[in-house]
């Protein structure tokens, strides 16, 4: 048997990033959870924590993580089958940034009002989401990639439609130049929606001329302000009325899925049925 208290330290080191924060977290001395770490690592036979700032898990830690979070929600569930009260049991969910700014507000609205539910959720690229779930650093994602993580089932969502913009000024003041020519805005060194949509019309990747905004509000900002071109979603592009379209033919669909564990854990799928019904109203 694996110490549960050794896990739940596992799963604070990841989580907060360093041993001094988990102990903090826990209420613990930053010794404590050391000696914990350490423990575990002794029964497991395995380096589970790459020791660094932040702390990752090692390929072997990402086995543990996946148990302990999983041991947590069955164990949430336990309790509120008897009946007993209980701080809930935290939720974690990876969601792209745009879902995140834009439809997936809804699904953060409609839980605020839920008492057992504590959603936790981890911002990333939509083509790297499923890679949390791989790690044991949530228990289900909105990701681009509809092959289900192992042991995890998944389902479609919709797609997200997106359009070529800028500011006004900024294409009468680049008219008739290439779209590869001109300055572009990208989220993150992550973000490849730019280039691959630039390589479709032009056959070049984006400019090298780019402005990197991983920040949803702020990135938005940017284009309407004319720092350059993007690609923001039909939601996006409702909230700024003077942008206008580089290529109106050209929209680009990104399907979304919801990948999950394969738990049966009334919170996780209450989390679940609240998603799909905002992305039934929202996506394509």
């Amino acid at each position: 048997m694996l110490d549960p208290e050794s896990v739940r330290t596992l799963l604070a080191v990841v989580d907060e990033g360093t041993f001094d924060a988990a102990a903090k977290a826990l209420h613990v001395t930053p010794s404590a959870v050391s000696q914990r770490i350490k423990a575990l690592e002794q029964r497991t036979g395995r380096v589970l924590l790459v020791r660094a700032k932040p702390a990752r898990l090692t390929e072997s830690g990402t086995v543990i993580a996946r148990y302990g979070r999983q041991l947590a929600l069955l164990e949430q569930d336990a309790f509120a089958g008897l009946g007993l009260v209980e701080r809930p049991t935290p939720v974690q969910v990876a969601v792209n940034a745009d879902s995140l700014s834009t439809w997936f507000r809804a699904v953060v609205k409609e839980l605020a009002h839920d008492d057992d539910i504590v959603l936790g959720l981890l911002r990333d690229d939509q083509d790297h989401t499923a890679e949390s779930l791989r790690q044991g650093l949530v228990v289900a994602a909105v990701t681009s990639s509809p092959h289900p993580v192992q042991g995890c089932r998944v389902r479609p969502l919709g797609s997200m439609r997106y359009h070529a913009v800028a500011a006004r000024a900024f294409a009468k003041r680049w008219q008739g130049k290439p779209l590869s020519d001109l300055p572009v805005v990208v989220f993150d060194e992550k973000d490849d929606l730019q280039d691959a949509f630039c390589r479709s019309v032009t056959g070049h990747p984006a400019s090298a001329h780019r402005h990197l905004l991983p920040d949803g509000p702020v990135f938005e900002d940017a284009v309407a302000a004319g720092a350059g071109w993007a690609l923001l979603s039909e939601h996006q592009v409702k909230r700024h009325r003077r942008l206008v379209h580089l290529h109106p033919d050209h929209p680009v669909d990104v399907p979304l899925y919801w990948q999950q564990w394969k738990l049966d854990s009334p919170p996780l799928q209450r989390v679940a049925d609240v998603v799909f019904r905002a992305a039934q109203r929202e996506l394509h």
